[in-house]
């Protein structure tokens, strides 16, 4: 007769069958307590005669059905491989919910995502592993019902043609990483071809991804008037390193980076708010933050448009033109005493045409250059 020793590939695809619960449907009871697991593992066909210890001959039990099941009879061999069945069954029915807006994806979603980072951040990367081998079946049983989650409602990820610039596929990526953790433990870990992609938890608002600013202004003005509409904005901040989103979702106040790539890109496909770059948003940043290292105060005359700003009760505009010409300064229509700066300067002086200067003057309106534009605020008191 064979070691009983059970492989720990087969434990950890039994923990994820299970959802951390008795199979036995007339039973439930819950397996992992504070205090640790209840956990016993029963074989469908006697080891005895077997001695087969593969996932399809074995299932988990709380103490009392493996007696019921192995002592008292109670039930068949038949029986109990049905429950299996029933679990997966259960299983896809609970969580194969197709939801109408990301939105409704990410509250079920959430508190799972969640509890798998509390659990990866504070024992594993600890180094605790009595605690890990504690609570690691938790993390594989979370990981089944978001595999299911996820792989129903593939429709409300962002996507794009290239693959850089695709949330859908991190998603992809994560399901190919639950499959891989399910089926590798100890050294093989450090084997895997695909680990969990933190963009995941960017998305879903666990925890911002070091990314980079997306170019379109007119993108961010468009989702600041969208969540205006709907109550959710609070305020933005600019001129900093790591500009922000303040917002409300759910009666909670969170604070959105914009350079937390993977979720303002889910907010814009969320809110159909993806624009054609006008005004690059990290010029424009870089222009604020100059602005405030010489304390100098601003305010945005309105939130919904980013690209003007007030000094001293005195406009301030921000393009970016290769070249500012006199019919887009006509088309512009600038109030008189506005100050215009073309945020683009990779052809120095040339980015403002002669003709523009002539009529800027005649409309009573300054144009500045980069360089100009410095030389203008160092002068402002």
């Amino acid at each position: 007769m064979g070691s009983r020793y059970i492989d720990e590939n087969v434990k950890r695809r039994l923990y994820a069958e299970s959802m951390g619960y008795c199979m036995n449907p007339s039973c439930r009871c819950c397996l992992f307590t504070g205090k640790g697991d209840i956990v016993e593992k029963a074989h469908i066909d006697p080891y005895c005669k077997t001695a087969d210890n593969s996932f399809e001959n074995l299932v988990l039990l709380c103490p009392n059905c493996h007696t019921d099941f192995d002592k008292n009879n109670k039930f068949t061999a038949e029986e109990v491989l049905n429950w299996k069945k029933i679990r997966q069954e259960e299983l896809n029915n609970l969580f194969e919910n197709r939801f109408k807006t990301f939105e409704e994806l990410k509250k079920a979603a959430f508190p799972l995502l969640m509890e798998n980072k509390t659990i990866y951040e504070n024992y594993y990367k600890k180094d605790n592993k009595k605690l890990w081998d504690k609570f690691e079946p938790i993390l594989l049983i979370n990981n089944r019902k978001l595999k299911i989650l996820l792989s129903s409602n593939m429709g409300l990820f962002q996507r794009h043609q290239d693959k850089n610039y695709s949330n859908l596929k991190f998603v992809y990526n994560f399901l190919t990483h639950i499959e891989e953790f399910e089926a590798t433990r100890g050294d093989i870990e450090k084997n895997r071809e695909i680990l969990f992609p933190v963009e995941i938890n960017s998305m879903f608002g666990i925890a911002p991804a070091d990314g980079t600013i997306l170019p379109s202004t007119e993108s961010l003005e468009l989702l600041i008037q969208k969540l205006n509409e709907q109550g959710k904005f609070i305020d933005i901040q600019m001129g900093i390193e790591r500009p922000y989103l303040v917002i409300r979702e759910n009666n909670i106040v969170d604070k959105v980076f914009l350079d937390d790539t993977p979720r303002i890109r889910q907010m814009y496909y969320d809110y159909k708010c993806f624009a054609k770059t006008g005004v690059r948003l990290a010029s424009l940043n870089f222009a604020l933050k100059y602005i405030r290292t010489k304390k100098i105060n601003f305010q945005f005359v309105n939130n919904e448009n980013l690209r003007e700003i007030s000094i001293n009760n005195k406009k301030m505009i921000f393009i970016y033109e290769y070249c500012l010409s006199q019919a887009k300064l006509m088309e512009m229509a600038p109030e008189e005493d506005s100050i215009i700066v073309n945020l683009h300067n990779w052809n120095d002086d040339s980015c403002i045409s002669g003709q523009a200067y002539e009529l800027a003057e005649k409309m009573n309106v300054k144009l500045l250059t980069m360089n100009a534009f410095y030389e203008y605020v160092k002068r402002i008191k």
